[in-house]
């Protein structure tokens, strides 16, 4: 176990691959046998071992991308509860290692939020969501169902990349994505996408109309704490519909250590939106345990503050 300070660790951000849904997965997107695409669909000496040899005590689960983002409305709500329930009887073969975030059928948003509070009812801590939603952007008020569900359960959304527009990726990063393929992804394409979602939420009024909504981002917020001060005072020149763009992000979003393990950057992020508001993530497997772990014991805070990134913010957000 981690022991500075002395407390358990939550991850988080920590994916896995489901049999069934993995076979609508197409291109670059599909699996492709290794390692890692092992690791997806472990659920029991592997990912275990490699949590106890890094001190981990449990993991939140969540499917990887695309998740069920891209699946067409006829099957997506069958297909997200069977992806569920699987889900839910893996975690209550091992409870205390395991929690787990829903994916939700968000090709139908209305069966979305039906899914959000029938997986509640199993004890899932909230959703993930992926990227676009058959090419639309997750703000679009056709999706707000989700939203108002959410925080009618107090249940977080967490808003996870995945890949961009294909006319995003073929007019921004087709140049290079041949040499460097993580352009599109982790590199930068993720990180551009997911704010891109983040600040387009806020600027949607979901936020007015649900103002205890919680959303989580990953991997330390997807740049936006860097950026929350200009964003915020671009948006108040005159021109502008009145917003308190850093009132909303700072008061409904949390962010996560989720594949960022750099102390300037997490020292911004506490900085921007207090450390109450920072939670522990890996990113396993496509980020290994170790770094992550090895990191947190570097990072210039008091134990206090470490055990509430490791632990404590967690417990409270997710009632763990």
């Amino acid at each position: 176990m981690f022991r500075k300070p002395h407390c358990p660790v939550i991850a988080i951000e920590e994916h896995y691959w489901d049999d069934e849904l993995e076979k609508t997965f197409v291109g670059g997107e599909a699996g492709r046998p290794g390692e890692q695409f092992d690791r997806l669909h472990d659920f029991g000496p592997l990912r275990i071992k490699e949590m106890d040899e890094a001190g981990i005590d449990m993991q939140v689960l969540s499917h990887g991308a695309p998740s069920t983002q891209k699946l067409p409305a006829d099957i997506a709500p069958a297909l997200s509860a069977r992806v569920n329930d699987r889900l839910a009887a893996t975690v209550a073969k091992n409870p205390t290692r395991f929690a787990a975030f829903a994916a939700l059928p968000t090709a139908v948003p209305e069966a979305a939020a039906d899914e959000l509070e029938r997986t509640a009812k199993l004890g899932f801590k909230g959703a993930m969501l992926h990227g676009l939603a058959n090419g639309e952007f997750l703000d679009d008020k056709k999706f707000w169902p989700i939203y108002a569900r959410a925080e009618k359960l107090d249940l977080p959304i967490y808003m996870h990349p995945s890949l961009p527009h294909a006319d995003v990726i073929k007019t921004y990063y087709a140049d290079y994505a041949k040499d460097f393929p993580m352009i599109t992804r982790a590199t930068w394409g993720y990180t551009v996408e997911t704010a891109t979602l983040a600040i387009r939420l806020v600027l949607s009024g979901v936020f007015e109309k649900y103002p205890k909504l919680k959303v989580i981002l990953g991997h330390l917020g997807e740049t936006l704490p860097f950026l929350v001060w200009r964003v915020d005072h671009t948006l108040a020149r005159p021109g502008q519909k009145s917003i308190g763009f850093r009132d909303v992000f700072c008061n409904n979003f949390y962010v996560t250590t989720s594949g960022n393990f750099s102390n300037p950057a997490l020292l911004c992020c506490i900085m921007e939106m207090g450390v109450d508001r920072i939670l522990f993530a890996v990113d396993w497997p496509f980020v290994m345990n170790p770094p992550a772990i090895k990191w947190m014991e570097t990072v210039p805070l008091c134990d206090e503050d470490k055990a509430k990134i490791l632990f404590g913010n967690a417990k409270r957000l997710l009632r763990i």
